[in-house]
């Protein structure tokens, strides 16, 4: 498993100074392209620590097995933990260690994505790092994005963070065997992220048994036909 360090990066073509954001999004449309050119199809998933997204990762793995080549690419600030978890599940894997930075970008994600045989690939998913305020704003060239809420942070997180809701187009609602215990009402969930969103695709899943995972790849339509 190669993994990257924020330090490690090489030089960009393109000034970032004062238009950060408009740099970014420069490079994320080139990974775009980069991946439209190999045909494979990318998905940033997006959460706070703790609210699933690993195992999510995991089990989109293994239920991908034997139908779509899959490959990960992994934002953490220091450790593998994450990484090692979703490699054990049957995926190539790049890490990308972030030091103190809360997300990913698109010049990190071109870094990773350089690792990677694209040509040998269907889908890669990126974890991004734990956080949902942060990567809303730093797109990484990413056919979708999804956003992760556990039943655990409680039943208000998507009402505190509209933003991210609007920047994805899928909710996932995880831990939902932990719902009743948390006083937390799945239906006002989707309410909440629908009246962010209208229209947005909102799944409910149990990401440990692998419950509500194959309604999310068939909301993202993977495997590609």
């Amino acid at each position: 498993m190669k993994t990257i360090t924020s330090r490690e990066l090489e030089s960009v073509d393109i000034e970032l100074g004062e238009d950060m954001l408009q740099g970014n999004r420069i490079l994320a449309e080139r990974n775009r392209r980069k991946l439209d050119e190999a045909g494979v199809y990318a998905v940033d998933i997006l959460g706070s620590v703790g609210s699933g997204k690993t195992t999510l990762v995991q089990q989109m793995v293994i239920h991908l097995s034997g139908k779509a080549k899959t490959a990960a690419i992994a934002g953490d600030l220091t450790t593998t933990i994450d990484a090692d978890r979703i490699q054990q599940a049957g995926a190539e894997v790049v890490q990308i260690n972030t030091g103190k930075e809360c997300h990913l970008d698109a010049n990190l994600v071109h870094r990773a994505l350089s690792e990677l045989n694209l040509k040998a690939l269907d889908v890669v998913f990126v974890e991004n790092v734990g956080n949902l305020i942060c990567p809303g704003e730093f797109p990484i060239g990413a056919h979708d994005r999804i956003v992760v809420v556990s039943t655990t942070e409680g039943p208000y997180m998507i009402r505190k963070h509209p933003y991210i809701v609007m920047e994805t187009s899928v909710v996932v609602v995880n831990k939902i065997d932990l719902a009743e215990i948390m006083g937390v009402d799945l239906g006002q969930l989707r309410k909440d992220a629908q009246d962010v969103k209208p229209g947005i695709g909102v799944v409910f899943t149990n990401a440990r048994t692998g419950q509500g995972v194959p309604d999310l790849l068939q909301l993202l339509r993977i495997p590609k036909s």
